[in-house]
């Protein structure tokens, strides 16, 4: 029953019985006038909602990587590829490119030694360290001097080097987490992954990688939390050769806490309380070497399930340049079923990113539908296991399905969050190479400036697919969708409501008209990447095309 029909009701309920007779007939409510009726979807709005609508559909169950449900979607995407007129770019001329995902974590709790001189000094695990799943022989074992590397960064750029004067050939490599102040926003997202500090460490020829607990670090997990996850299980991919895990992955094996800290650099020259005073600062630790050897030791237990990326080509006319390949990519997956909230526990990614798998779709059926070929090719390139950490497109950079000098770029689009009227866009790795001036001018052309990325904090740079192809050595930019107008308040809707979350659905409030302009940037710009007499080079000097060796920095 509707409110006035019960005040109504209270108001007859409260007259004497006489006055109720006399009462006039209540007049009948007028009907509301109906809603304005949205106007229609033109063809293209409607080709993009139309993926999205299948792809986050309950149906699909969220699209796992290693699921039934993420091999529908990656058949779905092959058969519309198919439909286009693309050529399979996979594996034995198919639309393929089939990995392991590997699961790797600690079997048991291991027992740690310090012995300095003729003296053992008692490490208690959970107290003073953790183990976790490590490096990729099973039962790892490793015995050797000791060497703190602070922060384990290296930045020509701002001639920062925490391996300034440091031997650390066959040592075990202590490390903490975080980044003094000055790096510049990309460069201290690329070292806020512990993943390439300890390939940092690798590379100098370390046995071992055990990073330090701070305060800061305590402020965000304390260490004793950190013991209950000691066996977490952790996911990387499977190499063709057999190897469980990529190399970045391997010899990371454990933590020390504060209290553990203070026994490894008792009686060393580098004391413990100046390294915690330089974080404070934020500004360089002390390192060198600490008093002792240390034996570490970690067994892994692992699990391998299949998964695949999806690969399709448009051949290039010219020639010359139809061997060089400009990469179009968007990840298909998302995170499944899991904790349901009201009640929903599928989590459909439909901002997360169906919509990226249908603008990439639409934007090579323009190209297609337009019946002239690009000089270059294109792959096409739908990846798995993005959301467990961009294993599909590592995958696919580490084994390209075609020579991978002849990349020249990756475009990539990921989660653009297309619920407002676009005024501007953000490039993600867009000052790094001259991809950046190309998305600049295609934005141009449909009324769309370029600003920096308003949220740094989020460190998008080194979240996205794009960022594997820059860890190959490959200019790559990933397009957002920028806070213009209503898109900030717009934006921290979606990420503080939607994302990861079952909501993100295809009955979000979707703009199709920014969805349509999203597609235009993305297509103008794939096609200069293809089109343009030279390929697309890395900024002279800048930090990642140098530390890749990519064409142009040096």
């Amino acid at each position: 029953m509707k409110l006035h029909a019960w005040i109504t009701v209270l108001v007859l309920l409260a007259l004497p019985a006489q006055a109720q007779q006399a009462a006039p007939p209540a007049p009948a409510a007028s009907a509301a006038p109906p809603a304005p009726a949205a106007p229609p979807l033109t063809a293209e709005q409607a080709a993009l909602k139309a993926h999205v609508q299948f792809l986050a559909s309950d149906a699909l169950r969220g699209r796992e990587a290693g699921t039934h449900d993420y091999d529908v979607a990656a058949e779905y995407v092959a058969a519309q590829m198919l439909a286009i007129g693309l050529k399979p770019g996979g594996e034995r001329g198919g639309w393929f490119q089939p990995f392991r995902l590997a699961t790797y974590r600690a079997a048991e709790k291991a027992h740690w030694t310090l012995r300095r001189g003729s003296r053992d000094v008692p490490l208690q695990f959970g107290t003073d360290f953790i183990n976790n799943g490590g490096d990729d022989s099973g039962a790892f074992r490793a015995e050797g001097d000791i060497v703190f590397a602070g922060y384990g960064i290296v930045d020509p750029q701002s001639r920062y080097d925490d391996y300034a004067g440091l031997d650390v050939r066959g040592k075990i490599v202590l490390i903490v987490s975080g980044k003094p102040k000055g790096l510049s926003r990309d460069v201290a997202a690329h070292f806020d992954d512990d993943r390439n500090k300890a390939q940092s460490a690798l590379v100098r020829g370390a046995a071992a990688i055990v990073f330090v607990e701070t305060p800061a670090l305590r402020k965000v997990i304390p260490f004793e939390k950190m013991v209950g996850f000691y066996d977490y299980p952790i996911t990387g991919w499977a190499a063709p050769e057999g190897a469980t895990l990529p190399s970045d992955a391997t010899k990371m094996i454990g933590a020390f806490s504060m209290t553990g800290a203070e026994k490894l650099f008792a009686g060393a020259r580098i004391r413990w309380a100046d390294v915690i005073a330089a974080e404070s600062r934020g500004t360089r630790m002390p390192t060198g070497p600490l008093v002792g050897r240390l034996a570490v030791a970690t067994v892994t237990t692992r699990s391998t399930k299949d998964t695949r990326n999806v690969v399709g080509m448009i051949e290039g006319s010219d020639p010359a340049l139809r061997n060089q390949y400009v990469v179009l990519s968007a990840h298909l997956d998302h995170l499944g079923v899991g904790k349901p909230v009201n009640g929903d526990a599928i989590y459909n990614g439909a901002m997360d990113n169906a919509i990226g798998i249908a603008e990439m779709l639409e934007v090579v059926r323009a190209i297609q539908q337009s019946g002239k070929r690009p000089r270059r090719s294109i792959l096409v390139l739908a990846t798995a296991a993005e959301e467990k950490g961009m294993f599909g497109s590592a995958y696919f950079a580490r084994y390209p399905t075609v020579p991978k000098d002849a990349i020249v770029a990756d475009l990539n689009l990921d989660m653009p969050i297309l619920t407002y009227p676009l005024v501007d866009l953000v490039v993600q790795g867009g000052d790094h190479s001259s991809i950046g001036q190309l998305v600049a001018a295609a934005a141009r052309t449909e009324g769309l400036g370029v600003v920096p990325d308003p949220e740094p904090r989020e460190m998008s740079f080194v979240r996205s697919d794009h960022y594997s192809f820059v860890k190959a050595g490959i200019p790559a930019v990933s397009i957002d969708t920028g806070p213009g107008g209503i898109g900030a308040a717009a934006s921290r809707k979606f990420l503080d409501e939607n994302y990861h979350q079952p909501s993100d659905q295809i009955d979000l409030p979707f703009d199709w008209n920014s969805a349509v302009k999203y597609k235009h940037v993305g297509l103008a710009t794939a096609l200069a990447l293809a089109d343009a007499d030279a390929r697309p080079v890395w900024n002279k000097g800048d930090f990642f095309g140098t530390l890749y060796g990519g064409v142009g920095a040096q």
